[in-house]
């Protein structure tokens, strides 16, 4: 596979990210797309990288797994709890947390 393929592979990725995220109501669902999008982001940092002959944008794409990480713990324990207030994990009971 060239460079190309990988980007456009990571265009595909993020393209499919974003529509999970503006289209899906689940909050896990939406989730998993937001992290679609950050994985095709560091596949697109990686592929620059390797195409200009540095380690800058493999450097990036790791702390963006690291902020990726972070994400995932808050994320998460949000989601749980809006879980366990509403019993559903629908993005329009996101509002419950305000009280």
């Amino acid at each position: 596979m060239t460079l190309v393929h990988y980007l456009v592979l990571s265009g595909i990725l993020f393209s499919i990210g974003a529509v999970t995220v503006l289209v899906r109501r689940n909050a896990l669902v939406a989730f998993m797309g937001v992290e679609l999008m950050l994985n095709a982001a560091n596949l697109m940092l990686v592929t620059f990288a390797r195409m200009h002959g540095d380690l800058h944008g493999q450097v990036i794409a790791f702390f963006v797994m690291v902020v990726a990480a972070a994400e995932v713990v808050i994320g998460l324990a949000i989601i749980v709890s809006i879980h366990r207030t509403r019993g559903s994990a629908s993005l329009d009971d996101a509002n419950l947390l305000k009280n």
